[in-house]
């Protein structure tokens, strides 16, 4: 995840003008953060159900404490750290700053108290305000520079939220409701028919190459040759997954790359992350609480090791991410009414695709991240960051997976098509599904 790139030279209008946008941006970003917790009891703010998942509290204080660290102490001479301990308890993963909690324990600290997160949030929020306003003309890029990218951080952590939330709830019997959602699909909804659209390979450009803000890993833009290719005009549905369960796809060895295989039967997998049969019907987990199956939405929550298996069982294959990336800027996709954070589903919906439409694929942005079958590795001519932000991408270009397109829990002005996630291939307490690929016979 990178750096913005911002002019070097402004105008005072234009640069009040870039304060002022800042400002709102940074405020409503970290006023949504905490819309997001207020479902929550008091009590859900603290629980760690896995090594991936971690306390809502946390999510509230790390992001305070990138602001607080990579920002506030940077820009503001003397400034007065909220609390000294805190970087112990809330760095993620930066070895430059220092040791830290345990990741596994973030869950067994029940102190700081969530009042006094909240509080950290409020001084770290009044700081930043005052620091923009009265920073030198002369190091106001740079500074504006970090704190867009603390925000594009923070929204990461929102979907981190919803998905850590999902996940505490899941593992509680009580299986409680987080948002009762008047969006979700009816049962009696019937999806899209599946097809296979055409797209010419040749030598394609990917990678990001605009002037705002965007991640490290997503330059330099480069150009590639692809063989042509065929991609699915939706995802793939639970009806057409548990068609694969049925089939015995869990059980045949054939489908499976190696540490799949070792995996599913070390864990005894057999079905997705959160589905559950009761009296011989499959229900699962939302964050609406326990609900019957929707067979016609996107299958959801399953590893990449689960999405390839499946992929080879349906003959067909998973997508690269480059062929993704330029189906996707050909499909011309509808961002704004896609099935993103904003929509309020946190639930990936049945693809509907209106007879007006001019979208060649559907479902390209929201409702789940699509496993690619590429690795997560530099592109040509990449260069990690010098300094503390280097540490933020470039170390984790090692043994995971690309996915792209955004979920139902991610910010809409935070994804775009050149947006490249990334998780190791066993993980899927993400919003994960797959879209089929196949080569042009």
């Amino acid at each position: 995840m990178g750096i913005i790139q911002t002019k070097s030279k402004q105008t005072k209008q234009n640069k009040e003008s870039s304060k002022k946008e800042l400002l709102q941006l940074f405020l409503s970003t970290r006023q949504l953060t905490e819309e997001l917790c207020r479902p929550l009891e008091i009590e859900d703010y603290v629980v760690q159900p896995t090594d991936d998942v971690s306390p809502p509290k946390w999510h509230l204080a790390h992001t305070s404490w990138y602001f607080e660290t990579f920002v506030l102490l940077k820009y503001i001479p003397g400034y007065k750290i909220f609390n000294e301990l805190f970087s112990y308890i809330f760095n993620s993963y930066y070895e430059s700053v220092g040791d830290r909690a345990s990741r596994p324990k973030r869950g067994t600290l029940s102190r700081p108290t969530v009042k006094e997160i909240y509080n950290y949030r409020k001084y770290v929020n009044a700081k930043i305000l005052e620091l923009v306003e009265q920073v030198d003309d002369k190091i106001f890029p740079e500074c504006y520079s970090l704190i867009e990218l603390g925000i594009n951080h923070e929204q990461q952590h929102q979907e981190l939220l919803i998905t850590d939330i999902k996940n505490i709830f899941a593992n509680n019997p009580t299986k409680p409701v987080y948002y009762k959602s008047e969006l979700t699909s009816d049962l009696s909804t019937q999806s899209t028919s599946a097809q296979f659209i055409d797209f010419q390979g040749g030598v394609c450009e990917i990678g990001y190459k605009g002037i705002d803000f965007s991640f490290d890993n997503e330059k330099p833009d480069h150009k590639i040759f692809l063989d042509d290719f065929k991609l699915q005009n939706r995802l793939t549905t639970n009806s057409e997954y548990l068609e694969f369960i049925n089939d015995g796809g869990y059980s045949n060895y054939i489908y499976w790359l190696s540490d799949g295989w070792d995996l599913i039967n070390r864990k005894n997998w057999k079905c997705p992350l959160y589905w559950k049969k009761i009296d011989n019907e499959w229900y699962t987990m939302t964050l609406n609480g326990l609900q019957k199956l929707n067979l016609t939405e996107p299958v959801c929550h399953i590893s990449f090791y689960e999405a390839d298996a499946y992929a080879k069982w349906a003959k067909k294959r998973l997508p690269t991410e480059a062929e993704w990336e330029v189906a996707a800027n050909i499909s011309k996709s509808d961002k704004v009414n896609s099935n993103l954070l904003e929509k309020k589903t946190f639930h990936p919906q049945t693809c509907i695709i209106s007879q007006d439409s001019k979208c060649l694929l559907s479902q390209l942005f929201g409702d789940v991240w699509e496993w690619t079958n590429s690795a997560y590795l530099p592109y040509p001519g990449y260069k990690q960051p010098v300094g503390l932000l280097g540490e933020y991408n470039g170390k984790f270009m090692s043994n995971q997976m690309i996915l792209r397109g955004g979920s139902c829990a991610t910010p809409q002005n935070h994804i775009r098509i050149t947006y490249r996630n990334f998780f190791q291939p066993d993980k899927r307490w993400q919003f994960t599904g797959v879209r089929l690929a196949s080569n042009v016979e």
